[in-house]
C-alpha cells in the first residue's frame, strides 16, 4: 500500500506564504494607487488644456479688430459720418431708440429699411426694419451716435425712402421724452 502522507505546513512556510501574500497585496495597492494618480493627473491636465483653449479663444476673438468696421463692403454704401455698412448686424453694442417725428404738426412715420442696402449686402450700424419708429443701433463697439448721424445716413444714402426736405432747414425743435432738447 502506498499511502501518501499529508503534512501540515510548517510555521515557517505559513509565515512565508503570509509575507508573500502581503507583498502581493501591497504591490497591487501601489499599482491601483498609481492608476488613480495617473487618472487624476490626466483629468486635471485635460481640464487645464480645455480651459486654456477657451481663454485663448476669448482673448483672441476680443482682441481682433472688427475688420468689417474698417472695410467698405459695398461701394454703393460708403460710410456716412464714420458709420459703416457691414455684412452682418453687429452685437458688441446693441441698443434701440425710438423716434417719432412731427413736421408742421403732422406725424411722419419713419420708413422701414433705412440703413439696409437694397440688395441686402450690408446694414449700417443705425437702421430700421419696419415703420414702428425703432432705430436699431448695432455697432462693433460702444459709441455715442446722434440723431444727426441717422438723418445724414437717411438723406445721403436712403433719400428715396421719403426723406423730408424740411429736415434740411434750420430752426426746428427737438424733444426728448416730451421735453425740449437743445444740443
Amino acid at each position: 500500500m502506498n499511502k501518501q502522507v499529508t503534512r501540515r505546513p510548517k510555521k515557517q512556510d505559513l509565515r512565508k506564504e503570509r509575507r508573500d501574500e502581503q507583498i502581493r497585496r501591497e504591490a497591487e495597492r501601489k499599482r491601483a494607487e498609481k492608476r488613480r494618480r495617473i487618472t487624476i493627473i490626466s483629468v486635471i491636465v485635460a481640464v487645464l488644456v480645455v480651459a486654456g483653449a477657451i481663454v485663448t479663444y476669448v482673448i483672441y476673438a476680443n482682441s481682433q479688430p472688427q475688420s468689417s468696421a474698417q472695410q467698405i463692403v459695398n461701394p454703393n454704401y460708403p460710410p456716412v459720418d464714420n458709420v459703416y455698412c457691414d455684412k452682418q448686424e453687429q452685437t458688441a453694442f446693441h441698443i434701440h431708440a425710438h423716434l417719432t417725428m412731427y413736421i408742421n404738426g403732422q406725424a411722419l412715420p419713419l420708413p422701414a429699411q433705412i440703413g439696409i442696402a437694397s440688395d441686402q449686402s450690408c446694414l449700417y450700424w443705425l437702421h430700421t426694419h419696419d415703420t414702428t419708429g425703432v432705430i436699431h443701433i448695432e455697432a462693433p463697439a460702444n459709441h455715442s451716435f446722434t440723431l444727426g448721424n441717422f438723418l445724414d445716413e437717411w438723406s445721403n444714402q436712403f433719400s428715396t425712402l421719403g426723406y423730408p426736405p424740411q429736415l434740411d432747414q434750420t430752426g426746428w425743435q427737438v424733444y426728448v421724452n416730451g421735453k425740449p432738447y437743445n444740443g
